[in-house]
């Protein structure tokens, strides 16, 4: 099987005349992708999709990226992927002129992430398995394979990696059968955006409670009296047994963060995310150390492998939120899975954004069965808008994630949805169907 050919298209959806996805960063964002297509000689015409989730400007430069690596993929078969699939991953990371833009990081990242979802895709498709149960059933030396452990080999060598894997192979048969049977803990981040008022906030965290979520996020940052009085709402609605999450998005400094913290400490945060600046290692640490027993999760805009073996070395974070999309892709996520089983950090993956949750549910069922084996602070995101735009949506029920059975990343979109929301360069928000369409949208 041969790939003949890569599409790749800007759509975006116009999510900021609902204020959908709003918080103390983002306050009016158009959820977006870059969205790829392998077309292979296959005679069943199978294809592999992938997409990079955006905010809205800007999608235009990450699918010329895309662009930049599509020579590096067409014209390769499928089979010359997966025996050297960790060769793969880095022509497209290492590339010896476009790495200039990274390295291994951005915009280029992005795209590279992109175009290595869409070849799993296409993987786990003609396996006839959803993505979690192809990396499930793979042998260990086949994940262990797909991994660059160049920069991360001084704290996890490949001989661990192996080792973590080998180690939770019995038992895997129940550990499937139970996520097939029960299915993965779920929290909603949609009852909590920052642009809602407070009545909406009011309404939706009492259908989250009745839907069956027993954890919720809210958004917090730009005010910390607002964020308090907005923290007491969603407290009193949840009740005292209910888990409350907060997410600064970013806006904070690290002493700005410790203060505001401890103001809202009183709501019982179970965690705060991304505190401060992604990049800021030495900084989580801090406020880490400063504010516990309150948690930190940070990792939605983490780069890369290396950042993510910084912030567990140096103790900075409590949980790590992988993004399916921001590091490059399946070979990174299952290195930074693995790192995070070897420093004991649970992994509960961030899924704001479009196509998210439809990736993210596979990486947290693999975690599970074949690397943590547990629940124990485990738990997924779930943001209940755009579905309805993918061929094979993800689903949460009682308030957890039901396993995928459709074979491949469950990230095909459908074309009608392609062919609507596609965004012409230089164009902006002016038809009115889709200006009506948003301001009326949950």
């Amino acid at each position: 099987m041969r790939i003949v050919s890569l599409e790749v298209r800007d759509i975006r959806f116009p999510t900021s005349l609902s204020l959908d996805g709003s918080d103390a960063m983002h306050q009016k964002p158009d959820y977006s992708c870059a969205y790829v297509v392998l077309r292979t000689d296959s005679s069943d015409e199978l294809e592999g999709c992938g997409l990079t989730f955006t905010n809205g400007r800007g999608t235009e430069i990450v699918v010329a990226a895309v662009r930049a690596l599509e020579h590096l993929v067409v014209g390769r078969t499928l089979e010359e992927i997966k025996a050297g699939m960790r060769d793969f991953w880095r022509s497209l990371t290492s590339e010896d002129q476009l790495r200039w833009l990274g390295p291994e990081k951005g915009v280029i990242h992005l795209a590279a992430g992109a175009i290595v979802n869409a070849v799993w895709d296409l993987w786990a498709k003609t396996e006839g398995k959803p993505l979690y149960r192809l990396l499930v059933d793979l042998e260990p030396e086949q994940l262990v394979a797909a991994i660059d452990f160049r920069y991360i080999d001084d704290v996890l060598s490949e001989d661990e990696a192996l080792g973590l894997l080998r180690a939770m192979r019995p038992g895997r048969e129940e550990r499937l059968a139970e996520i097939i049977e029960t299915g993965y803990p779920a929290y909603t981040t949609s009852a909590g955006w920052l642009g809602y008022d407070d009545a909406k906030i009011v309404q939706l965290v009492n259908e989250a409670v009745e839907a069956g979520f027993t954890h919720l996020k809210m958004k917090v940052g730009q005010d910390v009296d607002a964020d308090a009085r907005r923290a007491k709402l969603i407290r009193d609605a949840l009740g005292p047994s209910g888990v409350l999450m907060m997410d600064a998005n970013q806006y904070w400094g690290v002493d700005e963060a410790i203060a505001s913290m401890r103001v809202l400490g009183k709501y019982d945060p179970w965690w705060i995310e991304e505190p401060t600046s992604p990049d800021d290692v030495l900084g989580h640490a801090r406020i880490r150390r400063e504010i516990a027993p309150i948690r930190v999760a940070t990792g939605e805009h983490v780069q890369n492998r290396v950042i993510f073996k910084q912030f567990f070395q140096a103790e900075a974070i409590d949980v790590c939120q992988i993004d399916a999309c921001r590091v490059g892709g399946v070979n990174e996520v299952v290195a930074i899975i693995l790192m995070a089983a070897k420093f004991g950090i649970p992994v509960c993956p961030h899924a704001g954004g479009v196509g998210l949750c439809e990736y993210v549910q596979h990486l947290a069922m693999f975690d599970y069965i074949a690397v943590s084996g547990s629940f124990d602070d485990r738990i997924v995101e779930w943001v209940d808008h755009l579905h309805e735009h993918f061929r094979n949506p993800a689903v949460v029920r009682d308030g957890r994630y039901i396993a995928p059975t459709a074979p491949g990343y469950s990230i095909e979109m459908l074309p009608s949805s392609l062919d609507r929301y596609e965004f012409p360069n230089g164009s902006e928000w002016s038809s009115p169907d889709l200006i009506a369409e948003a301001a009326g949208a949950t």
